[in-house]
């Protein structure tokens, strides 16, 4: 499997983490140190995400006679550590030093201390940059990010209209609370790509059922779509299936390929997993018993308990169902036993389907203001 792009929350601080004084618009001593409302409870549940968590500050003259270094580390220091203490730790910290007036390189919105962030091991496009500044959001516009003010909605859409940068921004608002939902919920998406020699998969997937590409499902074959329909129906998701195969040849790269691409979206959209219910089971209808029983806990294993007395159904090979969700489980990492029973092959495939679809459901499903990972062990 392609290892994984790593993600940022790029941070700004005054007026974002802690508050600006209004006077000199500098925290420079421990009497000017106060959090935004919201700021600590937002991050831990940020920390928990699948995110880099990354301070991005310009601060005026730093080291200079206006400035003094010491006037900035109190303060500072004092910060991280009462971050530190709610679980809240920085992996980077990003600093400029110099004024406006120097126009350097380095300096929000331009993007020169960023380096190691804009050289390839890190998908900017889902990544957010965080301030309550224009600056900020067009920082996010340089860096092919995702732009978040924290400023009332009137008055910040207005601040961007006047600098151009309200195309960059996907959220204004004066809420810590409504940031992390907001960020907390769009990781809850995925698209894959996935191109062989015999196949080009691309799979969309949102698992709250949020997007407009919902039901756009293609893959040469008529039954699978029909299969991948009720995974979106029955399991409450936005699921948008492309594929390209050797049909020509037989059906099995295609369903192999279709069934890894779905499980990777899954496994990314779950990124660390925190707050989901983690295990699912249904038993559907019809005249088949069907049986599904799934657990994202990070240890792959698979049981099938079904037969088929018919070949094919519609223009699928009915020996392809069990390696479809066979592959689908090793690409999601997770623990899935299927059983069914009954004497229609159609019904039985469709009752498999709806069970797995209803499993899934279950187990993605976040419980809300709960941001803890679902183990005993602290991780899956």
């Amino acid at each position: 499997m392609k290892k994984a792009l790593k993600k940022a929350l790029f941070i700004d601080r005054d007026g974002t983490l802690i508050v600006e004084p209004p006077v000199d618009m500098q925290v420079d001593s421990l009497a000017k140190l106060e959090f935004v409302p919201g700021a600590i409870s937002a991050l831990k549940v940020l920390r928990g995400l699948d995110f880099e968590l990354v301070m991005a500050t310009n601060q005026d003259g730093l080291g200079t006679d206006s400035f003094p270094e010491e006037d900035f580390r109190i303060p500072q220091e004092k910060m991280l550590r009462t971050l530190a203490g709610e679980g809240v730790l920085f992996d980077d910290m990003l600093i400029d030093r110099t004024f406006e007036s120097d126009g350097a390189p380095t300096r929000k919105p331009r993007t020169g201390m960023f380096g190691r962030y804009t050289g390839g091991g890190y998908d900017l496009a889902a990544s957010y940059v965080v301030g309550d500044r224009a600056t900020d959001i067009l920082l996010a516009r340089n860096l092919g990010a995702r732009g978040i003010l924290l400023a009332p909605p009137a008055e910040g859409l207005r601040t961007l209209e006047e600098a151009g940068a309200a195309d960059a921004c996907a959220l204004i608002t004066d809420s810590w609370s409504e940031i992390a939902e907001f960020i907390r919920r769009g990781e809850r998406r995925a698209e894959i790509r996935r191109e062989t020699r015999e196949t080009q998969i691309t799979v969309r997937l949102d698992l709250d059922g949020r997007g407009d590409f919902n039901g756009q499902i293609s893959t040469g074959l008529r039954f699978l779509d029909h299969m991948l329909a009720q995974i979106a129906h029955h399991g409450g998701v936005a699921l948008a299936v492309d594929a390209r195969g050797d049909l020509d040849i037989d059906e099995h790269h295609t369903m192999e390929d279709v069934a890894i691409t779905l499980g990777e979206a899954v496994d990314r959209a779950l990124g660390a997993k925190a707050g989901i219910a983690r295990y699912g089971f249904a038993l559907p209808m019809d005249d088949c018993r069907a049986l599904a029983l799934l657990d994202f806990g990070g240890r792959i294993d698979f049981e099938w308990d079904a037969s088929f007395r018919r070949e094919r159904v519609g223009d699928v090979p009915t020996e392809m169902f069990r390696h479809f969700f066979h592959s689908f489980a090793c690409a999601a990492r997770c623990n899935l036993q299927i059983s069914a029973h009954g004497d229609n092959d159609h019904h039985k495939a469709e009752a498999v389907f709806k069970a797995f679809a209803r499993a899934l459901r279950m187990a993605v499903a976040h419980i809300p203001f709960d941001y803890t990972v679902p183990s005993s062990k602290g991780v899956l």
